[in-house]
């Protein structure tokens, strides 16, 4: 499909300047019609064997979905219900001991700090920071994982590609990566990396994932295990967990959610991700090369979605913007509106935001 057509497929852009997928992503007509369809068929045929076998139908195929937007294979995917979910599950599953330390960036998101903040307050883990560009080099004798942002939520400044070649495992946070920019988990050399199903895959909430290497695996425990993550669940006590990422799934998702995840990526799959990325990444360079012509200086960030840029009255300005049918965010703290720019937006989305930013 013609990337330009994408546009069409997302009834809020006929209305507004939707430039928040970094919060949440415009939902997709096609993700909507499926969660309906879904929801239709339990109404009219109850929600016995074939309501579950349709569940694992759907969940299969959105781990298979998911890999392709992460560059890896579907028994390497967790599903889960947020970026938060997966990152959590990895440092609690690392089981760190008291005094061994792990290395942040100072611009995290709260997704990955509550993480942090729990491993610190529970196991007695070290939680350092250092600024993002210079994680790499500022790695320790007792760092015993990095984790930090893929595409860094303030500004859209990328993770240094130097964390790839650490002896030590790195867990990215890609709530701003997948879908947005171009992600091969491989290449980026990281033994974790977790996603979001709802912002620039255009899903809805309540979905995400979870890619995490095989060496990685054999190190992670699970505490908590139900029906969705065993392998033989009708074996009680003696039931014993999948071999593969499914071990580390959320315990529910139900099918109208799945239904429209799936959907929604698809959508984008079909598209082609080398276009909607491409698209996407173009216009952000457009607006940040604009909005500095006009002294609205954006800050420091890298070739990704998202263009963070100056304003006197961030929280004012957002509801003001949101009146004249600009919808974006502030970034809390920082004298900053943001701006995410995805391949449904176009230029007449930049010259909306930036006429009502002079008017």
């Amino acid at each position: 499909m013609d990337v330009s057509y994408l546009r069409d497929y997302f009834p809020i852009t006929s209305q507004l300047a939707y430039l928040n997928a970094g919060t949440d992503g415009p939902l997709a007509a096609v993700a909507a019609q499926a969660a309906h369809a879904e929801l239709e068929r339990e109404l009219a045929h109850g929600r016995a064997k074939a309501h579950f076998e349709r569940r694992t139908e759907l969940t299969d195929g959105l781990r298979a979905a998911y890999a392709g937007a992460l560059g890896c294979d579907a028994a390497d995917v967790a599903l889960t219900t947020c970026t938060t979910e997966g990152m959590a599950q990895t440092i609690t599953g690392l089981e760190l001991e008291r005094g061994s330390e792990i290395l942040t960036s100072d611009e995290e998101h709260p997704g990955l700090l509550g993480a942090l903040a729990a491993a610190r307050d529970l196991r007695g883990v070290e939680i350092r920071e250092a600024p993002l560009a210079e994680l790499a080099e500022a790695v320790g004798p007792r760092t015993a994982l990095v984790a930090c942002s893929h595409v860094g939520w303030m500004s859209g400044s990328l993770a240094p590609a130097e964390l790839g070649e650490l002896d030590i495992p790195v867990l990215l946070d890609g709530a701003q990566g997948v879908g947005a920019v171009p992600v091969d988990v491989r290449a980026l050399g990281c033994a974790a990396y977790a996603g979001a199903g709802q912002k620039w895959l255009c899903g809805p909430d309540g979905t995400g994932m979870l890619y995490v290497a095989p060496a990685l695996l054999e190190r992670l425990s699970v505490s908590r295990r139900g029906y969705g993550n065993l392998a033989d669940p009708g074996a009680g006590l003696q039931a014993t967990l999948h071999d593969d990422a499914r071990r580390l799934d959320t315990l529910s998702l139900n099918a109208e959610t799945v239904a429209a995840a799936l959907a929604a990526t698809q959508l984008l799959a079909d598209t082609g991700w080398g276009a909607v990325h491409e698209r996407a990444r173009t216009l952000a360079d457009t607006l940040a090369a604009r909005l500095a012509e006009i002294g609205r200086e954006p800050a420091p960030r890298g070739p990704t979605t998202l263009v963070s840029f100056a304003s006197a009255d961030p929280e004012g300005e957002r509801e003001r913007l949101a009146q004249a049918g600009v919808i974006l965010r502030n970034i809390p703290d920082r004298p900053w509106l943001r701006a995410s720019v995805g391949a449904w937006n176009n230029e007449e989305d930049l010259d909306r935001l930036l006429g009502a930013l002079s008017g």
